[in-house]
């Protein structure tokens, strides 16, 4: 059985809905849409022929996502540190 060397394996982790994290984290499921769009490790499911679907979100992966938002060193586009 292959392994990924770059995600650790998260079939058996707590998945969150954008919803749970939205709350959570005390912001839009607007802005975790957005946030976990193109994230690895987020589980896209296709709902039918419609373009809907949903995501599942593995706890570690929320807390990558979390840890990025929260890290006191964040920088903006230009290189500079953000205020």
């Amino acid at each position: 059985m292959a392994t990924s060397l770059l995600l650790p394996d998260s079939t058996f982790e707590d998945h969150y809905s954008i919803a749970d994290l939205a709350k959570q984290w005390r912001i839009s499921r607007e802005s975790v849409r957005l946030l976990i769009l193109d994230e690895p490790g987020v589980i896209r499911l296709s709902l039918g022929r419609t373009s809907m679907c949903r995501y599942s979100v593995p706890a570690s992966v929320a807390r990558r996502i979390h840890t990025r938002l929260t890290s006191p060193v964040a920088t903006s586009n230009s290189g500079r540190k953000a205020a």
